[in-house]
């Protein structure tokens, strides 16, 4: 079985997702900005076919690397996740200009180039999910950056899913509505199932958003 690509993994919902993905016997890409956090979760992935690799999801040139790195030890993935994102609180006029370019870089573009990149290959073998972490299901006067990158999410996916999805490529964001914490209603590996859910879902079943 091929494998998934976990970008943006941490200890968090990165984290639960590419063990959630390992336990059905995939291979795993793990790529972050943090050396720290990805050596720590590849350690956590004991017995499992495992790269772990840093890059910054903003560095266009760093991230196509990477991912070339894993797809060339692993083969095109089954699975991508965008797992990266800015959570700061901000209001209309907190954050200069390029302050809110450096989010919308995280948020969003990282995602876009990661689809670019990975997205036309499983068109050639004619299946694969691209999920990306959601939020912010309102948009949220205190949250201006996160608020426009969520929105951008799921704009991105519905476009995705638009170009790509009669070639076999289900898009999807899995909207996760409050902070994530083991033992609470947002358990990470319970959120974790969800983007095993719609990987595994027949075409005619495809969800392209889960709140959960």
């Amino acid at each position: 079985m091929s494998g998934v690509i976990v970008i943006g993994v941490g200890p968090g919902i990165g984290l639960a997702v590419a063990k959630r993905f390992v336990r059905e016997g995939m291979s795993a890409g793990l790529i972050a900005r943090s050396e720290q956090k990805v050596k720590a979760a590849a350690d956590a992935l004991t017995g499992a076919k495992v790269l772990a690799l840093t890059a910054d999801s903003t560095d266009e040139a760093g991230l196509r690397a990477a991912l070339d790195r894993v797809i060339g030890e692993h083969g095109v993935p089954e699975v991508v996740v965008y797992n990266a994102g800015l959570i700061q609180a901000d209001a209309v006029g907190d954050l200069t200009a390029q302050q809110q370019l450096d989010a919308w870089a995280v948020n969003v573009v990282g995602a876009i180039t990661a689809a670019a990149h990975v997205v036309p290959a499983m068109v050639e073998r004619g299946t694969g999910t691209f999920i990306i972490t959601g939020g912010m299901p309102e948009p949220k006067p205190a949250y201006v950056s996160l608020s426009l990158g969520k929105a951008g999410v799921r704009a991105l996916v519905t476009l995705l899913d638009q170009q790509y999805g009669a070639a076999g490529i289900h898009a999807a964001t899995v909207t996760v509505v409050d902070a994530v914490a083991p033992g609470t209603r947002w358990d990470p590996d319970d959120i974790a199932d969800q983007y095993w859910r719609l990987h595994t879902q027949s075409r005619a079943e495809w969800e392209h958003e889960v709140v959960y």
